[in-house]
């Protein structure tokens, strides 16, 4: 299901409920260019809109590699073999090796081929004509990033946070304290009216979360 969630500063933004598991992803789009945000399972939809406006997307970024995020990157590559994947450096392997990505456990492994490159925390990316800064945010996965565009008051914060919700910490290599920590520390630092867009469910703010999150209080 696609969802137009408006332009903010120069940048549209374009959400995607895709898959068995509702998995969002998102293309941040401006007249020239456009980027991507997850590849769930059967990306058809996102494919077929991202040729219907006649973008070539530069980059896709993953902001985890559990296969609920990385289903459709087989289909995706066929669909756009110059786009640039790039997965934090803490998941290195994840997208070849199915019990890392968590496939394995549900009986279709998933292995695609190894990103073209790496992110590290403190980057800072030009994503459809706007600057986004890579914050490592890990706790549910290794190597779980925000991408967070100040000028724009958006955060795309993958499974890191939900609206009234965190990500799961019961999985191989996540762990709550470790995903609380980065929630307060990189997240509920954030400016109160930033809307952060997460990997599953709908939009909210920092300051909602940091208020009435039942997980993680803000302090």
């Amino acid at each position: 299901m696609m969802q137009d969630l408006g332009t903010i500063g120069n940048v549209r933004l374009s959400g995607f409920e895709l898959g068995p598991f509702a998995t969002n992803a998102y293309v941040l789009s401006n007249e020239s260019e456009c980027a991507v945000i997850d590849c769930p399972y059967e990306p058809a939809e996102l494919i077929e809109y991202v040729q219907r406006k006649g973008f070539t997307p530069s980059q896709l970024i993953l902001t985890h590699a559990h296969c609920d995020h990385i289903g459709g990157l087989a289909e995706f590559r066929k669909a756009f073999p110059k786009c640039t994947i790039r997965i934090h450096a803490a998941e290195a392997g994840f997208l070849e090796d199915p019990e890392q990505n968590l496939s394995a456990f549900l009986g279709q492994p998933v292995s695609v081929a190894e990103a073209d490159g790496f992110l590290n925390d403190g980057e800072t990316l030009d994503l459809a004509g706007a600057k986004w800064n890579v914050l490592h945010t890990p706790g549910h996965s290794p190597g779980g990033i925000t991408l967070h565009a100040p000028a724009l008051g958006v955060a795309l914060v993958g499974d890191a946070l939900f609206a009234g919700s965190i990500g799961r910490t019961d999985f191989p290599h996540s762990d709550f304290d470790t995903l609380a920590h980065s929630i307060r520390m990189r997240l509920y630092t954030l400016d109160e009216a930033t809307r952060i867009f997460p990997g599953h469910g709908p939009p909210s703010t920092i300051g909602k979360e940091r208020r009435s999150n039942p997980f993680v209080r803000g302090t």
